[in-house]
This record gives structure tokens, C-alpha cells and sequence, in this order.
């Protein structure tokens, strides 16, 4: 399942160039509703324990750890995915914010409220180049850790939250200008269902404003499904035009 995407495009096509690292989702829709899962898949990919003292774990039952276990190591009724929305969401059941949801983006839409706005720090992603010919992966693992050690130091969870957004922020600068480098770009297009959190949008089009980018945000159609589904008639018309 894709999400989390640089892409290099225009109406005619696109190239992949940069996205979040893949993690396992066990359960697929399944995991969407229980927060705590999509977390423990974070922890597993980063190679950190299921600390029961971790807000997701000791939501999880016993006997469904051990099912996951099993799925994660087997690969079994997992899907991988690059969602930045189950980035928030695991992001969300780790501050011990929300462990199940009753509608989407809930865990997202919370944590985003419970951003602290006197806190200056930030958490790092990690850029990894496999290959010349390769997307650039961007990898939460650094932030999955850091997430945990200020949980296990007692961290508010509004600090958590600010020190996610303003991570979530750099990150897409630093791509942004790494993509720059390589293909002469300097105009971005923030779009997608992440970008209806406002505290993103704001820091990300300030970081990039700074930069030096020329910045396209949504106005006169939302950045999820409504802003999808124009795009795809406006790429139909252009493929109908060639």
C-alpha cells in the first residue's frame, strides 16, 4: 500500500522518487482500527521491544501479541505499507493518545490537537540512497526510538506531538531540497490526506517557503479523495490529448 510519496510528476506521468520505509500492516484493515498494532509493526520494523510498559503493548492482549508475532516473523497476512497516516497513528498509540479508532484519522486528528506549541524540538528521520537507480527511503526507525525514550522519560504528550510535526516537517524539507538537487525543481505540490492537518501544512509550507520553493496547497478542492479524484480526470484528459 503506497502513501508517504515525493513524486516527480506532471498530467503526462510521474516517477516515485522518495517515500516513507515500507512496514508490515498485520491484519490489513484490522490494524487500521486498532492504533496499537500498526505501533507494535513499528517497533518490530525498527527492532525495538514490545515493552510492556509501552502504552501499545499493554493494550494488546497477550494472546493477540503472540498472533502478531508470528505474522510479523512469517509474514503472514501482512500487507506492507509506506502510509504516512499510520505513521500518525502509531505515533498516537505509542504517546498513549489512542489505542483504537471509531473513525478515520481519529488517532491523527488527536494527536494533532495535543500539539505543544512552546516545544522547539524535533524528531529525526533517516534518508537512505539503496541504489542510483533506487527511490530515496525516508525511515521513521530514528523516530519510532525517540518516541519511546521520551515516553519511557515521562514526556507530556503534547511534547510528543510537537516534536512529531515539526520532524514530519523537516523531513519533507530535506527531501524536497535533496530532489531539488537532482532534478532542478523548485516548485512543490502538498497534497494528500495528511495535508488536511493543519499544524503540518503550516510548518511544512513555512520550512519550504525558507528554502526557496514556490509552494501549491489546496483551496477550491480537498487534498484527500475529493483532490484524487480531480486528479485523475485531469491526467484521463491529458493522456486522451497525447
Amino acid at each position: 500500500i503506497w502513501g508517504g510519496e515525493f513524486l516527480i510528476a506532471d498530467y503526462a506521468g510521474f516517477r516515485r522518487a522518495a517515500h516513507l520505509a515500507y512496514i508490515p500492516l498485520p491484519g490489513g484493515d484490522a490494524a487500521i482500527r486498532r492504533p496499537y498494532r500498526i505501533a507494535l509493526a513499528h517497533l518490530w520494523a525498527a527492532g525495538l521491544p514490545w515493552d510492556e510498559a509501552l502504552p501499545p503493548v499493554a493494550a494488546c492482549p497477550p494472546v493477540e501479541r503472540r498472533v502478531l508475532t508470528r505474522q510479523l516473523e512469517r509474514e503472514v497476512n501482512t500487507v506492507p505499507t509506506s502510509s504516512m497516516g499510520r505513521l500518525f497513528d502509531a505515533v498516537a498509540a505509542l504517546a498513549g493518545l489512542r489505542q483504537t479508532i471509531t473513525y478515520e484519522a481519529q488517532a491523527a486528528i488527536e494527536l494533532e490537537m495535543q500539539v505543544d506549541e512552546t516545544t522547539g524540538d524535533a524528531y529525526a528521520f533517516s534518508l537512505v540512497r539503496r541504489g542510483p537507480d533506487e527511490p530515496l527511503l525516508v525511515d521513521p526507525a530514528p523516530v519510532i526510538e525517540a518516541v519511546v525514550a521520551d515516553v519511557r522519560d515521562g514526556a507530556p504528550v503534547g511534547t510528543i506531538a510537537a516534536r512529531f510535526h515539526r520532524g514530519v516537517a523537516q523531513m519533507i524539507r530535506r527531501v524536497c531540497e535533496a530532489l531539488r538537487r537532482e532534478t532542478g525543481l523548485d516548485r512543490v505540490a502538498l497534497s494528500g490526506g495528511v495535508f488536511q492537518n493543519v499544524t503540518l501544512l503550516g510548518r511544512t509550507l513555512d520550512l519550504l517557503a525558507e528554502a526557496g520553493f514556490t509552494v501549491y496547497t489546496h483551496r477550491l478542492v480537498p487534498p484527500n479523495d475529493g483532490g484524487i479524484a480531480l486528479g485523475q480526470a485531469i491526467v484521463a484528459h491529458a493522456q486522451l490529448d497525447r
